[in-house]
């Protein structure tokens, strides 16, 4: 049977690694001075603490080419198919020391590595999808060239809560974290094409603002695959996740509905109270309310961009002014 490994960022719950007997690839989490492995010896609440603390945001690296090479070691030895998923290219360098540890092994005709193109249970969706095919006893070509077709059609957002570690990150302006919590502002971070990027911004409370994002999301959900769909966060209210599954679970369209917690990667960049909803499309490759992101800037704001922001902020800032004394606001776009 071909064997299913992942780099850590796939997100997948440890129930889920069990059942479908997958192997995860760690990778590192940098807390100043100090090393960490993703989902081993450091969690999320740790990981915002430190945060907090410092007033930065934690680094971030891939496996080591050793840590690899001991991980497919074996498998090799024994001649056995393996395909190996990593986070989108444009991420992390996870997936080019995979191709290393691959041609150490000189084991290029037993190990495939597959670009997820995506981050967090986007990847998973695939994984899960290779680990089902592998236990049908498809051979690894067969799954490779099935994901490949998947890939385009993994729909990968989520909402934040606050705009902080957007800012600590470089994907927000200073002006905009600032306003941003004052104006309860939250915006929809989504994957297109390997790359990550703001889109729609929401206003209100959180669990208003998940809601609309999720009704949002509605058309595409009742046309998506029907097998699974993921409800990822990074620690939000019991009483949000169990609404959201409640939306979801009223739509009749998924066989599964799925609850992870978003690990370290995730975590790191877009802090406390995340949420995304995570499904596979059927036929288009952009659903509604995607955005086509620059593929190489991975979400993070030119100068010019952060001023014409700061100036709609201003704008924000002005309009609430005049309108104190209202409820909270319908959703913004940028």
């Amino acid at each position: 049977m071909v064997k299913i490994i992942s780099d850590s960022t796939c997100d997948l719950s440890e129930e889920l690694v069990k059942r479908y007997d997958i192997t995860i690839l760690p990778l590192h989490i940098l807390l100043g001075d100090e090393e960490y492995l993703d989902g081993v010896n450091i969690t999320p609440q740790e990981i915002f603490d430190w945060s907090d603390e410092h007033k930065t945001t934690p680094k971030t690296s891939a496996p080591s080419a050793e840590q690899a090479v001991e991980l497919l070691k074996p498998y090799v030895e024994k001649g056995q198919e393996v395909i190996c998923f990593a986070i989108a290219s444009g991420m992390s360098s996870s997936m080019n020391v995979m191709r290393l540890a691959v041609e150490e092994l000189n084991a290029e005709n037993l190990v495939t590595v597959i670009d997820s193109a995506n981050l967090s249970t986007g990847i998973g969706l695939l994984v899960i999808e290779a680990a089902e095919m592998a236990q049908q006893g498809k051979g690894a070509a067969e799954i490779t060239a099935r994901i490949e077709e998947l890939k385009p059609l993994v729909r990968a957002s989520f909402v934040v809560d606050t705009l902080t570690y957007l800012y600590r990150g470089g994907r927000c302006s200073g002006l905009a974290a600032l306003a941003g919590g004052a104006l309860k502002l939250h915006p929809r971070i989504g994957v297109e094409d390997g790359k990550m990027g703001p889109g729609k911004k929401y206003r209100g409370n959180m669990e208003k603002v998940v809601l609309s994002y999720v009704k949002d999301m509605e058309e595409a959900m009742k046309n998506a695959r029907p097998e699974r769909v993921f409800i990822t966060h990074s620690g939000s209210a019991p009483e949000i996740v169990d609404k959201v599954r409640a939306y979801l679970n009223d739509l009749h369209v998924f066989h599964e509905i799925l609850e992870t917690r978003a690990g370290g990667v995730v975590s790191s960049h877009c802090g406390p109270g995340t949420l995304g909803v995570l499904f596979i499309a059927t036929g288009e490759k952009h659903g509604p309310y995607d955005k086509e992101f620059d593929a190489n800037k991975n979400g993070i704001m030119e100068d010019h961009e952060k001023a014409a922001e700061d100036a709609y902020i201003r704008h924000l800032v002005e309009k609430e002014k005049r309108d104190s004394g209202e409820e909270d606001q319908e959703e913004e776009d940028f």
